[in-house]
């Protein structure tokens, strides 16, 4: 078999192009800089929370999120991302002070309530407004390294500010949750400074939505439904994705301390283990082209999934040195596999349909089934049985990761399409965007 020709690096974006990364590196990074995130299960359990109202209310917000991105994704395809971008950080802002006025059950209910609709806002609208800035400056081979870019800046910004949560909580108690609520106001300035994006007579365009066709909300709906119908290719690889994110939310989210916690690590260090995660997975965020062109991106997606459900498992095993570690090496593996399921799902949809609405369905289903996890890893803590829970998750995903991988490769067959060249995974739907390609890293040899 013919070795696979290397891809030849590709052109310095523009500066309108520079300038799309740079905000969106900003909003990313203020957006998601949660400083409560490694304190909040301790927070609320401070509070006088148990752990049922805890993770019950965990799988209230996976159920609200998948509620909100119904409407959400279309609205950002009739208004705009950058609109839908704006609203989501003053949500966000707002959510964050709930705690603050209220460190109760119901305030803690309403804080996530609140987060899971300034998420949906911007789940589809974000990744939508940079792909769509970046085809319309000519620039879209820069997306994967633009999307792993903005998450690996946003993780290290993680790093430095995560083990100073300690010490401030000593000063104010509710130190996390107002800092965090100044970072969701910083991101609204990088999205007001961002550009709009100008459709074929210069008004604004609705990303992914047809020149001269105007439609409602469910008219959107109805075409990202269709789209989906027609392109069974673009559904499995959502389904695909939901075991990397189901994986990784539930475990950096909502086992993240149960876990230390069983292994004997006090709270006072699970913001330094969080942020040694946060380092790994950083790292390779920004280098998704170290992952080898010779497996195509979508094989590459199942391998680290299951690379992920065993590593979750030998925590059960581990001691506190090792359980680290196998966080750590958990982390860097997320940080690899992000970057291209986001652009695998990306280039599968044709261009002339409703990108955020789209995104937002995958969104929905992640989210659903992450509500059901958390319902089961509430069930597994209180019973003890946090060993049974990581098992038989890794279980799970080694078995329906091969029959997806599988599925997809006979719909890649029956449909005639072909790989593109080096690092390909599946074209997307006809008519095909460009082939899904990771990227050479600049200033470095081809490899062969």
């Amino acid at each position: 078999m013919r070795s696979p020709r290397p891809t030849a690096p590709a052109a310095a974006p523009s500066p309108a192009a520079r300038r799309v990364i740079r905000l969106n590196n900003g909003f990313q990074l203020l957006f998601n800089l949660l400083w409560w995130m490694p304190v909040f299960y301790a927070y609320q359990r401070d509070a006088g929370l148990s752990d049922d109202q805890i993770f019950g209310i965990q799988s209230i917000y996976y159920i609200a999120f998948c509620l909100f991105e119904i409407p959400t994704g279309a609205i950002a395809d009739r208004i705009g991302a950058r609109n839908c971008l704006g609203a989501g950080a003053v949500v966000m802002t707002a959510a964050n002070l709930a705690p603050v006025l209220s460190p109760s059950y119901t305030g803690f209910l309403v804080h996530f309530l609140a987060i899971a609709a300034g998420r949906s806002l911007t789940s589809g609208a974000a990744s939508a407004y940079l792909y769509d800035g970046l085809r319309a400056e000519g620039a879209q081979t820069h997306y994967l390294r633009a999307e792993g870019t903005a998450r690996a800046l946003g993780l290290a910004a993680k790093v430095v500010c995560w083990p100073l949560v300690g010490p401030l909580m000593t000063l104010a108690p509710q130190a996390p949750y107002v800092l965090s609520a100044a970072s969701a106001a910083g991101s609204l300035g990088c999205v007001l400074a961002l550009p709009r994006l100008a459709g074929p007579r210069g008004g604004p365009v609705r990303p992914g939505a047809r020149p001269g066709r105007d439609g409602g909300l469910l008219r959107d709906t109805r075409t990202a439904l269709r789209t989906l119908r027609s392109s069974p290719w673009l559904a499995l690889l959502m389904v695909q994705g939901v075991a990397v994110f189901t994986l990784s939310r539930i475990c950096q989210v909502n086992l993240f301390q149960p876990v230390l916690l069983e292994h004997g690590i006090g709270e006072g260090a699970h913001g330094g283990v969080l942020a040694a995660m946060t380092v790994a997975e950083a790292v390779t965020s920004a280098r998704p082209q170290w992952l080898g062109r010779r497996v195509p991106p979508v094989v590459w997606v199942s391998l680290l999934s299951v690379a992920l459900a065993g590593t979750l498992a030998g925590t059960a095993v581990g001691g506190p040195w090792a359980v680290v570690a196998l966080l750590c090496a958990f982390a860097a593996i997320t940080g690899f596999v992000y970057p291209v399921q986001r652009k695998l799902v990306n280039d599968a949809i044709p261009a002339n349909a409703p990108r955020a609405t789209l995104l937002s369905v995958e969104s929905i289903v992640d989210r659903g089934v992450c509500a059901l996890a958390a319902v089961a890893a509430g069930a597994y803590l209180a019973a003890g049985r946090l060993d049974a829970l990581l098992w038989q998750s890794a279980g799970v995903t080694c078995v329906l990761m091969p029959v997806l991988l599988l599925a997809l490769h006979r719909t890649r067959s029956r449909s005639g399409h072909r790989s593109k060249g080096p690092g390909t995974g599946a074209p997307a739907v006809p008519p095909a965007d460009e082939p899904v390609a990771l990227p050479v890293d600049e200033g470095a040899a081809p490899r062969p």
